[in-house]
């Protein structure tokens, strides 16, 4: 099979293409998360969605009186971002709120670490449904 002669310029323009796209693909880490941040995720399974919400004065009293007690918020705010996003994904999938996400990305986390989330809890509600013991 014949092929077209390759000017020397257009070789290069080719090559240089290349070697940015290449470059562009191998700086970009994989999205990991730490064993704590992991272990955060796995609580937020049972955890409730009224958890993230803050209670009324109302409800707070009720809670009060017959002895109710709530989940207490997380002290570093990186890992309560966390905790909020992995509770709405444990329920919601992928639908979760704008303002969530936002605030997730806000506490130094990426887009790719919330697709990891969203995937692993996929995952994981996928084998529950099927009977598979994690």
């Amino acid at each position: 099979m014949a092929s077209l002669p390759v000017s020397v310029h257009q070789w290069q323009s080719q090559a240089a293409r290349a070697a940015k796209t290449s470059a562009i693909v191998s700086t970009s880490a994989p999205a990991r998360l730490t064993a704590l941040e992991w272990s955060v995720v796995a609580m937020a399974e049972r955890d409730r969605l009224s958890s993230i919400r803050e209670p009324s004065r109302f409800m707070s009293a009720l809670n009060s009186i017959f002895g109710i007690n709530r989940p207490n918020r997380l002290a570093n705010d990186r890992l309560e971002a966390l905790r909020r996003i992995a509770i709405l994904a444990w329920h919601y999938g992928w639908d979760v709120p704008k303002s969530e996400l936002a605030d997730f990305l806000a506490a130094d986390f990426s887009s790719d670490q919330f697709e990891l989330i969203q995937n692993s809890i996929g995952q994981a509600r996928s084998a529950r449904r099927r009977g598979i013991a994690r």
